[in-house]
C-alpha cells in the first residue's frame, strides 16, 4: 500500500529544517554582534581618560524589568518564580550645555537630586562618581 501525502508534506519537510537553521544562525549572530559591541565599548572605556567636569543633575529615571521563571518539581507540579531588576540612570548637564546619561548604582541614585551641582567623574561611558558642591 502506497501512502502519499502529496507535494505539500515534502515541501514542509524541506522548509522546516531550513527555518530552524535560519533561526539558529539569527539568534547566534545577534548574540555574537552584541558581544562584539560590548567588548569594543569596554575597550574604548579603558582607553578613555578619567575626567572630572562641573555638572548639574538634570533628570533621573529607573528602568525596571520583570522576569518569570517556570520550574517543575519532582511531582510535576509547576512553580513560578517572579523577580525583577532595576537599573538606575541619571542625566547630567555639563558647562558646555551637553547632556550625558550614565547608569548609576542604586545607593547613589537615591542620594542625587535634580538640580544638584558638583563634579562629575566618568571614564568614557562609565560613571565614576559625583561630588556634590555643598552650599
Amino acid at each position: 500500500m502506497d501512502v502519499s501525502f502529496g507535494g505539500g508534506m515534502n515541501l514542509l519537510f524541506t522548509l522546516i529544517p531550513i527555518l530552524v537553521i535560519f533561526v539558529f544562525f539569527f539568534v547566534f549572530g545577534t548574540i555574537l554582534v552584541h558581544g562584539i559591541k560590548g567588548a569594543k565599548q569596554w575597550r574604548r572605556n579603558n582607553a578613555s581618560p578619567v575626567l572630572t567636569v562641573q555638572a548639574q543633575v538634570v533628570t533621573k529615571r529607573a528602568d525596571t524589568s520583570y522576569h518569570t521563571h517556570h520550574h517543575s518539581t519532582s511531582d510535576n507540579a509547576a512553580m513560578n518564580y517572579h523577580s525583577s531588576s532595576t537599573r538606575y540612570y541619571v542625566t547630567f548637564e555639563v558647562e558646555s550645555g551637553d547632556r550625558l546619561e550614565f547608569e548609576v548604582p542604586s545607593s547613589e541614585y537615591g542620594m542625587l537630586v535634580e538640580g544638584d551641582r558638583g563634579g562629575l567623574t566618568f571614564q568614557g561611558t562609565r560613571y565614576q562618581g559625583f561630588e556634590r558642591i555643598r552650599g
